[in-house]
């Protein structure tokens, strides 16, 4: 049996899109002489479609979508995900689905059993679950459908464990892969819409290969690539032979189709995907390219201050843009060190990217002047450097307004973590594309990507980071060093981890408590940055669900925006 996975990249609501890409893939499959093709979790809706499902009209459409794909779809039996009404009159209106099309009609309907309700998911907010799990029949062969999650955290994951080491339970009650292999099925297809973090596809490989060797049977795992908002997808479908071992795997970051030979044992091998800077690289190039065009973005501006944040971005932006879109804001101020605008300067004639200086001296006295009666002289204040941030966040949007550019903001986790960032200043943006990388992750990449030639100068790199927003400043003048700074962060963030653990960790009291109380000191902050590429296990944004008003214990520090 020969089995094709289809691997592409849907846009959230654009059924008609959507399907035309079904059956473009669905042609090449045929053309390869699959016995089957299957596509990824949601595909005819894109995901995640979030509360586009409150809207009865848009599941009345995507019903509509599919009986009229069934009757396009000729010769090869397909396997796709979409959202259908909810049968009963009981429970969430909706279901999230695996179909079985064939001859023109809908054949088999899988509902999906395990609805995540953690990091980014919320599934159980729209989705009723099935109501049983089962197979079906294809080529004489039994089928077994699951749905992304359900597959995920079965008994034996053995990831149930807290900071202190005790098992907590499974979310779910049944597991849907011991239901079908329980039935007798000839092998285990899986759907999924399954996000990015670094890392991720040696997880999925692993645990695919734990299935297929348990069961004993072959497995093909299908997923979504592309980026949808802050979410990022991989791709990676591959599948497993009843060994465990990989018979077929697809590219990851792009659309695929790859076909797997169950028979042989054989089947199309993409080359391994790339790792650790590479893969991050890759990841947010293809995010902030899809952010632009699924929102109908054409070009890009951002303010390039000489600083290894900005020039990243640019970067990116170059690469997922194209350089001839992009226009680079230089904006010295009277505490800018002359370098800065040099190699800046420097940078975007290396990218090929357009660069403009506008000097923002003249509005910075004009606020001096008119703020003079009422605050007095507000030179080398907080009030002025936060004045500068804004003043430069003003003019990146006024040339977003005038060209219809999407504006990039260049901070990074680390600052958005501590509130070492100005609200409607180095904030403002439509996306910020390195939102979820930690300043150190920030010079590996920048390193990464002079690895063959000096793209980004090596000055650039190497100086102190500084905001230069008052004299002889230093970013180490208000923070801990990043190299100290950031492990910390993570354990706060990603690990959840509590004061006394990291102490016991072997981080000095007194640098821990002054971050954690950073950290919880802005959170307000957070909740209204531009949406962030997710490449972490735990970004910022849906998936940290972190109160404003809340009482912070100790002390009654004020929060500076």
């Amino acid at each position: 049996m020969k089995i094709a996975l289809a691997q592409i990249n849907p846009t959230v609501g654009d059924l008609e899109g959507n399907s035309e890409k079904i059956l473009d893939f669905h042609r090449q499959a045929k053309l390869a002489g699959a016995d089957l093709v299957v596509f990824s979790e949601m595909v005819l809706t894109g995901y995640p479609p979030l509360d586009l499902l409150d809207r009865p009209v848009f599941v009345d459409r995507c019903e509509s979508a599919l009986f009229d794909l069934a009757g396009k779809l000729e010769g090869v039996p397909t396997l796709l995900g979409t959202v259908l009404p909810n049968p009963v009159s009981e429970g969430r209106a909706v279901r999230n689905v695996a179909v079985l099309l064939a001859a023109g009609k809908v054949q088999f309907i899988q509902a999906k059993s395990r609805l995540p309700t953690y990091d980014v998911f919320d599934e159980d907010r729209y989705f009723e679950p099935a109501a049983e799990s089962r197979p079906t029949e294809v080529s004489g062969k039994r089928v077994g459908v699951t749905i992304c999650e359900d597959i995920w955290e079965g008994p034996q994951a053995g990831r149930f464990k807290n900071q202190a080491g005790k098992n907590h339970r499974s979310r779910y009650r049944l597991d849907p892969v011991q239901i079908l292999t329980t039935q007798g099925i000839d092998l285990l297809v899986n759907l999924s819409a399954s996000p990015f973090h670094a890392g991720k596809g040696k997880e999925r490989e692993e645990l695919l290969g734990s299935i297929a060797r348990r069961h004993g049977v072959p497995v093909l795992f299908v997923n979504q690539v592309g980026g949808n908002d802050s979410l990022l997808f991989d791709g990676r479908s591959m599948a497993m032979g009843k060994d465990g071992k990989l018979i077929a795997r697809a590219e990851a970051f792009r659309e695929d189709l790859v076909v797997a030979d169950l028979d042989s044992g054989k089947g199309d091998m993409r080359p391994s995907a790339p790792v650790g800077s590479a893969e991050v690289l890759w990841a947010l190039v293809l995010g902030l390219s899809d952010y632009l065009k699924k929102c109908g973005f054409s070009r890009v501006v951002l303010g390039l201050s000489g600083g290894v944040d900005s020039a990243l971005v640019a970067y990116l932006a170059a690469e997922a843009a194209g350089a001839d879109r992009v226009l680079a804001l230089a904006m010295p101020a009277p505490y800018s060190s002359p370098h800065s605008r040099t190699d800046a300067e420097k940078l975007a004639a290396t990218l090929g990217i357009g660069f403009e200086v506008m000097p923002i001296d003249r509005i910075l006295q004009t606020y001096r002047e008119t703020l003079e009666p009422g605050l007095g002289d507000i030179t080398k204040t907080l009030v002025e450097e936060n004045l500068q941030a804004r003043i430069r966040g003003a003019v990146v949007m006024a040339h977003a307004n005038r060209s219809g550019a999407l504006p990039l903001a260049t901070g990074n986790k680390s600052e958005l973590a501590v509130g070492y960032c100005t609200l409607y200043g180095d904030m403002a943006g439509g996306l910020a594309p390195i939102g979820d990388l930690y300043k150190t992750q920030v010079y590996e990449l920048a390193n990464y990507i002079n690895r063959h030639d000096q793209v980004i100068p090596r000055r650039i790199i190497e100086r102190p980071p500084s905001a230069e927003l008052r004299p002889d400043q230093t970013d180490q003048d208000t923070l801990p060093p990043y190299d100290v700074l950031d492990p910390v962060l993570d354990m706060i963030i990603s690990q959840a981890r509590d004061r006394g653990s990291i102490i016991e960790a072997g981080h000095p009291a007194e640098v821990v408590e002054r971050i954690v109380r950073m950290v919880e000191l802005s959170e307000f902050k957070r909740r209204q940055a531009a949406p962030v590429l997710r490449v972490s296990r735990r970004a910022f944004g849906a998936g940290r669900r972190i109160p404003i008003a809340r009482s912070l214990r100790k002390g009654r520090d004020k929060k500076a925006p």
